[in-house]
């Protein structure tokens, strides 16, 4: 299976997105399907045998355009709206003053006066009429080809309204031609040209609102330069970044921004990663050290080797994560996409309804057809279409340019349905730089030899106890037949001797009356290790970590969010209970193996919680992948950000807060858009028809069309105070 993000351009409104979405999905070799109307964009996963131009030509066959693969350095077309909008606004006062000169007493133009000179008034109407005409055929000429393709929208509406109105001033006009001058006040060319103006000044200011939500976006994207500076024989050369190869050594100097992803093979500075981690502090990095594209040198020169670079890079990753869980779908969003699906052509039935009611009831022609024209123009389905995509969009966006990386916006709905958190602790409330606190040797080897074993054994493993003995490493050896035994420990051979290292739960395996050497070591919130060579054992170590300084106040303010705390840990319970009082964690379950984590999730799901799991290494994976939530680090094991739908680009356990808050905040203003959208269509649609002539109360096409583009922008502004939640930063 193979996925992929396409460009789609045509669409305005929930029932466009809706309609190529279920057109994709019926093809044969479409997977599943994900539109977004905001971006332009759909999330495709296909078969392989599907070729993009298959996939295009589905697109085309819908009723949109198909504009191509996504590109994130792909520069955006210059909008020329804005002058056309200027003109055709300034052009409308013009129309206005013509039309309605004489309703407001201010003088009239004397060729135009409709009583001397009907038929100059009525020509001089449909001539400027034309240019509003050209300048919205592309909705005119959507709403014809979406009525053919069976699948009305917004534009079907605008349509029949525009063409209705003018079709019918136009017979008039030629009527008052033709000397029947009792019609010349059955011309509406003005309401047509406000109509489009409108939906156009809508459309512009909606597009312009947009953009400002993908600003996130955009600046992950060019946070990177565009030329680098390269190492060759004859010195330095200034290269573009698109000529940089794999293995390339580049430089980077004070106030430079990082070119590619690589790793430091000379020199040591410090760098601003705020991009990626959301953290301002600069991060020291050494020789060894990896540095990412786009962050900036602040103190020194450093040469360093190109490992990743274009589509692989950190950036492009981030870039295509953020637009996929932009493309996906919350479920709170099928309401919207069920009632979008029925709008439109109910909008139709209403408004043929209201035209004949009124003719039957003794209307005039002239009356019934303007309650019409309302009615189509009044409909907004564009409210319901925008209402969560949008607030998606930003609040996706603004995560992970603050170093909140969502892979799914469903997870956002998710977020503000979670009861319980559970906590691995090691790496994840402490900071998993462990240490040797105290140490037994029971063998014949000194200390240095003995703990020179542990260390090359440990120097194969992921875990973060490993780093507790790497400056304990003083010789090489051969280590072989190396195995981790999840939940318990390691084994390997050594000189043909068998040696494990782990928990108590590996001794019960290997050796008999082990309970003799027992010490103090979790009296003082030490991890115990034993070590066994040849089921005999030999050393008796005791690992102390420290925990975060931001995990007790994290802790305390989840606590004060209503949510229920757990830390679930394969250590001791002395060592858990100790660090557990310390953080105020009150629910401790320790001595747990990788399975009995995952059956511990299963238990809470059985009572009923909605579980987010937080962890860092291996034997998390199948635990962060059970819960209803996994949250990751970007540091942690591959397997284990594979498995998280949340990744947190720094170790800042703040965010895990601050990523509840924007799901919570995210839900709360979806919800605040779909209210809008359904109070305005339910209230304006019946105004629209004519319901509360009795109370004063009527709209016409005009204000039909302004109040069209005010419901829309109600809905992007509302969305964009999402932008103004602010992170944490202790």
């Amino acid at each position: 299976m193979k996925k992929q993000i396409l460009k789609i351009s045509g669409m305005t409104c929930s029932a466009c997105s809706n309609h190529v979405e279920k057109y994709l999905k019926k093809q044969a070799g479409v997977i599943d399907v994900s539109v977004n109307l905001v971006l332009g964009q759909a999330l495709i996963y296909y078969e392989d045998n599907i070729s993009i131009e298959t996939l295009g030509k589905y697109i085309n066959e819908s009723g949109y355009k198909f504009d191509g693969v996504y590109n994130e350095h792909e520069e955006t077309k210059k909008d020329n709206n804005k002058i056309y909008l200027i003109i055709l606004g300034i052009l409308i006062i013009f129309i206005m003053y013509i039309s309605m000169s004489h309703m407001i007493k201010l003088p009239v133009i004397p060729f135009l006066n409709m009583k001397k000179y009907p038929i100059n008034y009525a020509v001089s109407l449909f001539i400027l009429t034309i240019p509003y005409l050209i300048y919205g055929h592309d909705i005119i000429l959507s709403g014809i080809k979406n009525l053919i393709h069976k699948s009305p929208n917004m534009d079907t509406l605008v349509m029949l309204g525009v063409l209705v109105s003018f079709l019918y001033s136009t017979v008039n006009m030629i009527l008052i031609i033709l000397g029947h001058n009792m019609f010349i006040e059955n011309l509406y060319f003005e309401s047509v040209c406000m109509i489009i103006l409108f939906i156009k000044l809508g459309r512009f200011i909606d597009k312009n609102s947009k953009e400002k939500t993908t600003e996130a976006i955009k600046e992950l994207v060019q946070v990177t330069p565009e030329s680098a500076l390269i190492k060759t024989k004859n010195g330095e050369k200034e290269i573009t970044i698109n000529e940089v190869k794999i293995g390339d050594i580049l430089i980077v100097k004070p106030g430079m921004k990082v070119a590619v992803d690589g790793k430091i093979i000379n020199g040591s500075a410090h760098f601003d990663e705020s991009f990626i981690t959301g953290e301002a502090k600069p991060a020291k990095k050494d020789i060894g050290d990896n540095i990412v594209a786009g962050s900036i040198n602040y103190d020194g020169i450093v040469e360093y080797k190109a490992l990743r670079i274009g589509p692989n890079s950190t950036i492009s990753e981030m870039v295509h994560l953020v637009l996929e869980a932009s493309n996906s779908k919350m479920p709170i969003s099928r309401i919207a996409d069920k009632v979008s699906s029925y709008f439109v052509p109910l909008i139709l039935v209403i408004a043929i309804l209201t035209f004949i009611i009124y003719m039957i009831l003794g209307a005039s022609l002239n009356e019934s057809l303007i309650h019409m024209v309302t009615v189509l123009v009044v409909a907004c389905p564009c409210a319901l279409g925008l209402a969560t995509p949008l607030a998606v969009v930003v609040s996706i966006g603004n995560s992970a340019k603050n170093g909140i990386l969502i892979k799914s916006s469903e997870t956002l709905e998710i977020a503000s349905h979670i009861d319980t958190i559970v906590f691995d602790k090691t790496g994840t409330l402490t900071y998993g730089n462990l240490k040797v606190s105290k140490f037994y040797n029971y063998s014949d080897y000194d200390d240095k030899e003995l703990l020179n074993i542990v260390a090359n054994i440990e120097a194969n493993s992921t875990h973060p106890i490993a780093k507790a003995f790497t400056n304990y490493k003083i010789k090489d050896l051969k280590v072989t037949n190396y195995e981790e035994l999840m939940g318990l420990g390691l084994t390997a051979t050594i000189a043909d001797k068998k040696y494990y290292l782990g928990n108590e739960k590996i001794l019960k395996k290997i050796v008999n009356n082990y309970k003799i050497f027992e010490k103090i070591l979790t009296n003082d919130g030490n991890s115990i290790i034993y070590l066994v060579e040849d089921k005999k054992i030999i050393g008796l170590i005791g690992v102390k970590d420290i925990i975060r300084k931001e995990s007790k106040q994290t802790i305390e303010e989840l606590k004060e969010l209503g949510l229920n705390i757990i830390m679930l840990t394969g250590d001791n319970e002395t060592t858990a209970k100790i660090i557990g009082k310390e953080l105020g964690i009150d629910n401790i379950v320790s001595n747990v193996l990788p399975k009995d984590k995952t059956e511990y999730i299963k238990k809470l799901h059985t009572m009923g919680k909605k579980v987010a799991m937080v962890g860092d290494g291996i034997n998390d994976a199948p635990s962060l992948a059970m819960a209803d939530i996994g949250i990751s680090f970007k540091s942690s094991t591959d397997i284990a950000t594979n498995s998280a739908n949340v990744i947190i680009n720094n170790d800042d356990i703040n965010r895990i807060l601050t990523f509840f808050t924007i799901g919570k905040k995210t839900l709360n203003n979806i919800k605040e858009n779909l209210f809008w959208a359904f109070f305005y269509n339910i209230l304006m649609i019946p105004l629209a028809i004519g319901l509360f002539k009795k109370f004063g109360l009527e709209i016409n096409p005009m204000i039909a069309s302004a109040s069209m583009m005010i419901s829309s922008l109600c809905v992007v502004f509302n969305a964009l105070r999402l932008k103004k939640i602010k992170l944490r930063r202790d």
